[in-house]
C-alpha cells in the first residue's frame, strides 16, 4: 500500500524486517523443542539464541541482513532457503540443526497467522476509537431532531444520535466479527512436508503454538486451510462496507440542498482549484473509494480456498500482496472515519428546516392510524391521507402548516381540528429513543 494511505505500526507489521524476526522465532523454538526432545544437542539449540541474541543487543535491530537475504535470494529463487542460508552464515555450524522435519509452509504460514492475528489486534483498537466517537457524538445529538428518509425522500422524524447509535451498533457486531476472525486465523502449524508430523513430533507444532500466543492447526496438509484466511479477509470486506456506509451517509448530508452535517474544513483548506467558495466531502468520499479497494481483496481470498491436493502455490502471490494491503487500508480508513466523526460539524438548524419542508406530511402514517381507529377502512383510510398529501407536494408556495389545513378542510376526514393537531405534535416520533439508546449503549 502506498504511505498516503499507510499508518506506520500496521505497516511496521507488515514489514521484510518483523518478518524475518517471526521466521527466527519459530525456527528457533522448534530447535529448543527439538533439542528437550533429544533430537538435536541442547547446546546446538542455545548457541542459535545466544548467537542471534547478541548480534541483535550489537545492531540494535532484528539481527538480520535484509539485503543479504534478498541477495542470495536471487540465486536461490526460495525465500525461506535464502534466510536460513542466512541464518547459517550469522549462527555457523550449529544452524545445520535448524528446520529439521519442517517445510517451508510452517514457516510461512505460522508467521501469517502471526501477522494477522497482530493486524486484528490493531484494528480492534482502531474500532475501538471509532465506537467511543460515535457513541460520544451519539449522546451529544441524542434527541437532534431530523428527519428520515427511504428512497432518499422524507419519511418520518428520526434524531441525530439515533443515526449515530445505528453506526456504533454495526461496529460493535463488527468489533465480535473480527474477534472471531483474529481467533480463526491464529493457528499455528508445525507439520511437515504433507501434514503428517512423518518427520517432526507434533509436541513442537504445540511448543511453538504456546510460545507465538497460537492455537495448533487440528489437522493441516503442507499448508493451513485456506478457509480461515478467507472468513478473515471476509470480515474485513463486511467493516470497510459499513465504513462506506457511514460515508455516503455523511456525503449525502452535506448537499449543499441538505446541509445537515459537514465534515470540518480546517483553516487553509482549500476545496478545488478552480472554485474557491467549494467545500467538499473529500474525506467520506476517500473512504468511499478505499473501502471498494479492501471489498476487492475478499474475491482473491475465497479463491485461494480450493487449493490442489495438499497444497499448491496460487495462494502466495495473493496473499503476500492482500494481506498488507488489505490490513493497512483497513486501518487508515477505521482511523480516517474516526475524525471524519469526532470534528464532523452538525447543523441542527437545517435539519429543522428540511424536516419542516413538506409541511408536517411525515405525520401521514399518524394521521391513517387515527383514521382507521375512528372506524375508516384501511382503503379509505389511505385514500384520504394520500389525497391531502399530493395536495401538499403539488403546491408551489409556502407549505408550512398545509397538511394539517388540508386535513380539517376536507369534509371526508372526521377528525376534530384538536385532534389532527395533536397528530402534529414531532415529540410523538421521539417517545422511544431513550429505548433505543438503552438498547445500543445499555445506559
Amino acid at each position: 500500500m502506498i504511505p498516503r494511505y499507510s499508518r506506520p505500526e500496521m505497516v511496521a507489521n507488515w514489514s521484510a524486517e518483523t518478518r524475518f524476526a517471526i521466521w527466527f522465532e519459530i525456527e528457533a523454538h522448534a530447535t529448543s523443542k527439538l533439542a528437550e526432545l533429544g533430537v538435536v544437542p541442547k547446546e546446538s539449540a542455545q548457541k542459535i539464541w545466544d548467537v542471534m541474541n547478541a548480534r541483535k543487543a550489537e545492531l540494535g535491530d532484528y539481527g538480520f541482513d535484509v539485503e543479504r537475504i534478498d541477495e542470495i535470494e536471487r540465486t536461490t529463487k526460495h525465500d525461506v532457503i535464502a534466510f536460513l542460508t542466512h541464518l547459517s552464515e550469522i549462527v555457523g555450524p550449529d544452524a545445520r540443526f535448524v528446520h529439521q522435519g519442517m517445510t517451508s509452509s510452517d514457516i510461512l504460514d505460522t508467521t501469517l497467522s502471526v501477522q494477522m492475528k497482530r493486524a486484528a489486534d490493531i484494528l480492534l483498537t482502531d474500532i475501538d476509537a471509532l465506537l467511543a466517537a460515535l457513541k460520544r457524538r451519539a449522546l451529544e445529538h441524542k434527541n437532534t431532531i431530523t428527519i428520515g428518509r427511504s428512497h432518499g425522500i422524507h419519511a418520518e422524524p428520526t434524531t441525530f444520535g439515533v443515526k449515530l447509535a445505528e453506526a456504533y451498533a454495526e461496529f460493535s457486531r463488527n468489533r465480535a466479527r473480527l474477534v472471531a476472525a483474529r481467533d480463526e486465523i491464529a493457528t499455528c502449524a508445525i507439520s511437515g512436508a504433507i501434514g503428517t508430523f512423518a518427520n517432526i513430533d507434533p509436541q513442537v507444532e504445540e511448543y511453538v503454538a504456546e510460545k507465538l500466543g497460537l492455537s495448533i492447526e487440528p489437522v493441516s496438509t503442507q499448508v493451513i486451510p485456506r478457509d480461515r484466511h478467507a472468513m478473515f479477509f471476509a470480515t474485513l470486506g463486511v467493516i470497510a462496507s459499513s465504513i462506506e456506509r457511514v460515508a455516503v451517509e455523511i456525503r449525502h448530508l452535506q448537499r449543499t440542498e441538505v446541509l445537515e452535517a459537514e465534515e470540518y474544513f480546517s483553516p487553509g483548506q482549500k476545496g478545488s482549484s478552480a472554485m474557491p467558495h467549494k467545500r467538499n466531502p473529500v474525506l467520506t468520499e476517500n473512504l468511499t473509494g478505499l473501502a471498494r479497494l479492501v471489498r476487492g481483496m475478499v474475491t482473491p481470498a475465497l479463491e485461494n480456498v480450493a487449493l490442489w491436493h495438499e497444497r499448491d502455490i496460487s495462494h502466495s502471490s495473493v496473499e503476500r500482496m492482500i494481506g498488507p494491503d488489505a490490513t493497512i487500508t483497513l486501518d487508515f480508513a477505521l482511523a480516517r472515519l474516526t475524525g471524519v466523526i469526532d470534528k464532523l460539524v452538525v447543523y441542527p438548524e437545517n435539519m429543522r428546516k428540511n424536516l419542516d419542508l413538506l409541511g408536517g406530511l411525515h405525520n401521514s402514517q399518524r394521521v391513517l392510524l387515527a383514521l382507521t381507529q375512528a372506524g375508516y377502512s384501511r382503503e379509505d383510510s389511505y385514500s384520504a391521507v394520500q389525497r391531502n398529501a399530493m395536495k401538499v407536494w403539488e403546491h408551489r408556495g409556502d407549505r408550512a402548516g398545509l397538511f394539517a389545513q388540508n386535513l380539517k378542510s376536507d369534509t371526508a376526514v372526521t377528525l376534530s381540528d384538536a385532534q389532527i393537531d395533536d397528530m402534529f405534535d414531532d415529540a410523538y416520533h421521539l417517545k422511544h429513543v431513550d429505548t433505543i439508546f438503552s438498547r445500543v449503549f445499555g445506559e
